[in-house]
């Protein structure tokens, strides 16, 4: 059981609803920053189908957003690209795929800021269930969209890794992994149901908010400075 059901119904809901609303921020601005990368290169497949917005509705993936909202890792409908209207189509798809993950570090790292400096009004004595609750969601902000990021670098398909992959990998390997694309996707499926990720992904969304927070250190000195 996810263990976000593991405490009472009132606090579930509360929670449920919290990452419900980080994943309506977190997963358009993903799927957005992929095909605004792409758009940069040449490539205006996202432009003409509406995907260059961040309206959640052009991005929903009903499979993927639960996945989010109950495991704290998923998806979104991916955006269309056309290697082909790139002039390095291998580095193209590379870029454009890294920059779904790297918008979810971007979105993590405002949000740590935000945290931090949410904290000088609670030092100076101002507190209540508003601050407490902006605090819980850019908590959530940070840990989903790292977990977000990570978890869709892993190099095998569907996801944004096995794209960056392309770049490092004979085609001929690549394409031969791509036949089994469904296949994977399924073992996926069942590997996030079952927690087999879980360990892995933790790790490096550990290390990866360690370095956000040290890169953020100077808002804290600058908070202790102030108060």
């Amino acid at each position: 059981m996810p263990a976000i059901l593991s405490g009472g119904i009132q606090s579930a809901v509360y929670l449920l609803v919290i990452r419900l609303i980080v994943a309506l921020i977190a997963l358009p601005i993903h799927e957005c920053a992929h095909g605004y990368a792409a758009y940069r290169m040449g490539d205006y497949t996202a432009e003409r189908q509406g995907r260059l917005t961040l309206n959640p509705l052009a991005h929903f993936d009903p499979i993927g957003t639960i996945a989010i909202i109950l495991f704290g890792f998923g998806w979104a409908r991916p955006v269309p690209i056309n290697p082909l209207n790139f002039e390095n189509p291998k580095k193209g798809m590379m870029i454009s795929s890294l920059a779904g993950p790297m918008s979810n570090i971007g979105l993590a790292f405002v949000s740590m800021v935000l945290y931090k400096i949410s904290y000088i009004p609670v030092y100076l004595g101002v507190t209540g269930a508003f601050i407490a609750t902006v605090q819980t969601f850019l908590l959530y902000m940070i840990s989903i969209n790292i977990t977000l990021g990570v978890f869709n670098l892993i190099p095998i398909p569907p996801l944004d890794g096995s794209r960056i992959a392309t770049y490092f990998l004979p085609q001929r390997i690549y394409f031969k992994i791509m036949q089994y694309e469904n296949i994977i996707f399924i073992v996926l499926l069942v590997a996030l149901w079952f927690g087999v990720l879980d360990g892995p992904i933790s790790f490096v969304s550990g290390a990866v908010t360690s370095l956000l927070d040290y890169i953020t250190r100077p808002i804290d000195w600058i908070t202790a400075f102030i108060i």
